[in-house]
């Protein structure tokens, strides 16, 4: 007798829902924290050429082609540290997860945050702690504390800013952490574009730090690539997890032209900056909304009935992440991608007609 797939497949497995991404076909796209801009004209056409040399005929280079160098002197990477170049920073924290699986071992967040840390401790059986934030999205450091000391995990995730409630913990309270981990600490600095401090300058030199990063946010989002830096004795563990030709060639290549063009991204992270600030003051003038700060490109707020302005913006063309369900922290809570200055006036309008 064929078993099924039910039957073969972990019971964990088939009791979780895949990981949703909504159709955003025809509607203004708010809800995945993407840059809105477009490559330039001619920077799009010199990107073209440069692609065309590329040799897809043979399996990329192994150790990225240059592109750990040229990551370390864009981004200020200290020569201390060693750089992983991982398909997204979503593969490295599978990496971490895979390479830290013993028996019994422990992953330990913070919780609202980025999902995919509590689903890879799933998929690679570690198990997981999450922590609650405070109810205005601040780090309870005691509750934090007390955590590690009583389940001693292997590795601790911290989002620096945090994903998806906005606000980027005070930097003293992450040096806390990591004295205290027994284990590895991850500070995932997605979105340190926007963010107003980073902890880069310190990897290489603690012991137990790992800063992940992606150009996703930065408006790169399609080529999938991520890269964490840390001491060598960890980076040469996870490498032995890491598939060989995990960053293809055309990735390697454009991500090589677009640090050849960082001025670019770096002029549009500002524009997104300035108007988030634009964002914040206009969407607190709403007496209906609670609307937490931020340091990343989105903005978390808290409204009467997320789910009625939702479906409501999504009625009129937006769409924006709705939250609530997700986790008890996040009742009524929508998030909202920065978008053009264009796209944020078209939102706030939107939100004009619904409150009026």
């Amino acid at each position: 007798m064929t078993l099924t797939a039910k039957q073969l497949v972990r019971p964990e497995i088939t009791g979780i829902k895949a990981y949703h991404v909504s159709d955003a076909a025809g509607l203004l796209k708010l809800d995945a924290m993407e840059n809105p801009y477009a490559l330039p004209a001619a920077l799009r056409a010199e990107l073209g050429q440069c692609l065309a040399d590329v040799a897809i005929n043979r399996y990329p280079d192994p150790h990225g082609g240059g592109l750990k160098e040229e990551l370390k002197a864009a981004f200020a990477i200290p020569a201390a540290a060693s750089v992983l170049l991982g398909n997204g920073s979503d593969e490295i924290i599978t990496l971490i997860a895979q390479a830290l699986a013993r028996p019994g071992a422990v992953m330990l967040a913070l919780e609202p945050s980025f999902v995919m840390y509590r689903m890879n401790a799933l998929f690679s059986g570690l198990q997981y702690v999450g922590v609650p934030l405070n109810a205005d999205f601040s780090l309870d450091l005691p509750a934090l504390l007390a955590a590690i000391a009583s389940h001693q995990p292997a590795v601790v995730f911290l989002s620096y800013p945090n994903n998806p409630t906005g606000p980027q913990f005070a930097r003293e309270q992450v040096l806390a952490v990591l004295d205290a981990a027994p284990g590895l600490v991850v500070v995932d600095e997605a979105y340190q574009a926007f963010a107003s401090d980073s902890l880069m300058e310190l990897a290489g030199s603690r012991p137990n730090l790992l800063v992940m990063r992606t150009l996703s946010k930065l408006g790169l989002a399609g080529l999938r690539l991520g890269y964490a830096a840390g001491p060598a004795e960890w980076m040469d563990e996870l490498d032995k997890v890491r598939p060989p030709y995990n960053i293809n060639v055309l990735t390697q290549a454009a991500a090589r032209f677009a640090l050849r063009h960082l001025d670019v991204f770096m002029q549009q992270a500002q524009t997104l900056r300035d108007e988030r600030q634009r964002l914040l003051q206009a969407l607190r003038q709403f007496a209906a909304t609670t609307v937490f700060d931020s340091q990343a490109n989105f903005i978390t707020l808290r409204v009467p009935d997320a789910g009625q302005l939702f479906a409501w913006l999504k009625k009129n063309g937006i769409l924006i992440k709705n939250l609530h369900g997700s986790h008890p922290l996040l009742d009524n809570c929508l998030r909202l991608t920065v978008g053009s200055p264009e796209e944020n006036t078209a939102v706030l309008a939107a939100l004009d007609r619904y409150f009026a």
